[in-house]
């Protein structure tokens, strides 16, 4: 008689709730697995110390005071576009279009101070240099919001293909202002004359982005939690069939969120023009509105939470080229560094969201 088949060994539930300390311990872990198993593939490819390695990582992002506060403006420039798409995320708009709409924003306010720079008193320049930005972020934003709040098209794909677009246009700008004609670039932008230069603040270059990072989390934090639009958006999120019979117009939320992420967006790209780059070009986003996608999503939108999660990956992005130059080791390798240690906080959520349970095996128990 054939012996009953009995429950599987492995068996895998999802978690009811999980406290912050548990999932900070599960993070933790994961770190710390991650930089033994880089260590020892460091070891066993390369022959060199990996605590070394570590710490050329640790003086390539902290090394200085420069390179402190460069890290830092880092940190607030992707924590900034992570905020920006965070609103549509949670409206589970895939809004993947952060880099154009940043391209286009700081745009905007290239075109006013290369063109108003020298015919309006500077803090007027700056004032249309931010509305510019925001309106022309706004714009790029609604055009896939738009679509989809009309005709239902895929906005993953229509925001993802406006960042090609947003980057011809920029490149046809920066042609046709090029200095000297057919260089292929602009330069510093009003460089005698500071025009549209953002100032600084508390006399430090660095702090308006920190600063501005600092105040857009708070307020998108409560925003996105204890404002009337954040409850729709957040509706909107959870079921569409839901908001429509509260009486919410889906289609208002869709195209006020992307408008709010597109002038986030923008606000960004004026950063970059006035402040940190102080010239335009079809690299100043540097990619950082994919990456923004990966910081929102470890953060699981939490506008606070993005600040950890930015902070993480621009210290790596930027402790990361010292191991090339100083370690005898190509970037592609410190870019696997990378990706390892991000392989392993991403892979940790599942461990934070799903239980793995084991089942002893019954002696004559059928496979």
């Amino acid at each position: 008689m054939p012996t009953k088949k009995k429950d599987a060994l492995i068996h895998i539930s999802k978690r009811s709730a999980v406290s912050f300390k548990k999932r900070l311990l599960i993070r933790a872990i994961a770190v710390v697995l991650a930089i033994i198993l880089c260590g020892i593939l460091t070891m066993a490819l390369t022959g060199i110390n990996p605590i070394s390695v570590y710490a050329e990582m640790i003086d390539g992002a902290f090394g200085s005071t420069r390179k402190t506060w460069v890290t830092f403006q880092d940190v607030a420039i992707l924590l900034l576009i992570a905020l920006a798409l965070t609103p549509a995320f949670r409206m589970k708009f895939w809004n993947i279009g952060g880099e154009g709409q940043v391209l286009v924003g700081g745009l905007g306010s290239a075109i006013v101070m290369i063109k108003l720079g020298d015919k309006l008193p500077n803090a007027l320049v700056m004032i249309l240099m931010v509305i510019a930005a925001i309106l022309f972020g706004a714009i790029w934003a609604l055009i896939p919001a738009i679509c989809k709040a009309l005709w239902n098209t895929n906005e993953t794909l229509s925001t993802l293909m406006l960042n090609y677009i947003g980057t011809q246009l920029v490149s046809y700008f920066v042609v046709a202002w090029a200095v000297p004609k057919g260089s292929g670039k602009i330069g510093i932008i009003n460089q005698d004359s500071h025009a549209g230069w953002l100032p600084n603040l508390f006399g430090s270059k660095y702090m308006l982005c920190i600063t501005v990072a600092l105040l857009t989390a708070v307020f998108l934090f409560y925003y996105i939690n204890y404002s009337k639009h954040g409850y729709e958006l957040r509706v909107v999120g959870e079921s569409v069939r839901t908001a429509n019979y509260v009486g919410i117009n889906v289609k208002t939320v869709i195209i006020r969120t992307m408008a709010l992420s597109g002038a986030l967006c923008g606000i960004v790209g004026c950063l970059l023009v006035g402040s940190v780059n102080h010239t335009i070009t079809t690299t100043i986003a540097g990619g950082q509105g994919f990456t923004a996608v990966m910081v929102a999503w470890m953060a699981k939108f939490n506008p606070f939470a993005m600040i950890g999660t930015s902070f993480i990956i621009a210290f790596m992005e930027n402790g990361s080229g010292d191991i090339a130059t100083n370690c005898g080791l190509n970037q592609s390798y410190s870019d696997v560094l990378t990706g390892i240690i991000l392989f392993f906080i991403i892979g940790c959520e599942f461990f934070i969201n799903y239980e793995i349970h084991f089942r002893k095996k019954d002696k004559g128990e059928v496979e």
